[in-house]
């Protein structure tokens, strides 16, 4: 089968559950994800939203591993890497976190996302210097208003240094 064809499959196979994401109808997601998994474990698709339902309802650690399945089977998915890089940082796992977002930069150099997932994770690292530097590349790509104040609040109480 091609590759284009295939990617159609997966994606068609999770709709619904994107759907149910969307009403936020989460643990319903999830439930829909995993059949679509039972019945194919090679969908990347359905492994992102699988994080991403895993994420919503407070799944930490099920959300990164299923990130990281979908990177193992598709390892340019900047959606599923960004998002890893979110949940390391969160577990506590900075160095990680900033390796994945560097992964993501390097795919997508002016990407946004990886810009604020990568400064985050240099501020939770303690290594404001570089905090510094990718939030504020972060506010040049003109984010949203109630994220841009987020991160003008976080940048004003990083030291200048």
């Amino acid at each position: 089968m091609d590759a284009e064809r295939l990617n159609s499959e997966h994606w068609d196979a999770v709709e619904h559950a994107v759907d149910l994401l969307h009403e936020e109808r989460f643990r319903d997601a999830l439930e829909c994800l995993r059949d679509v998994l039972s019945k194919d474990n090679q969908n990347p698709y359905a492994f992102f939203f699988l994080g991403q339902g895993f994420y919503e309802v407070g799944e930490i650690e099920p959300a990164r591993d299923a990130y990281r399945a979908c990177l193992k089977l598709a390892p340019k998915h900047l959606g599923a890497r960004v998002a890893l890089c979110h949940v390391l940082r969160k577990l506590g796992d900075c160095r990680d976190a900033i390796k994945q977002g560097m992964i993501a930069l390097e795919q997508a150099p002016a990407d946004s996302d990886a810009l604020y997932a990568v400064g985050l994770a240099y501020l939770a690292r303690g290594e404001d210097p570089a905090a510094r530097r990718y939030l504020e590349a972060f506010l040049k790509t003109k984010p949203e208003f109630e994220v841009r104040l987020e991160v003008e609040a976080l940048l004003s109480q990083i030291n200048p240094g």
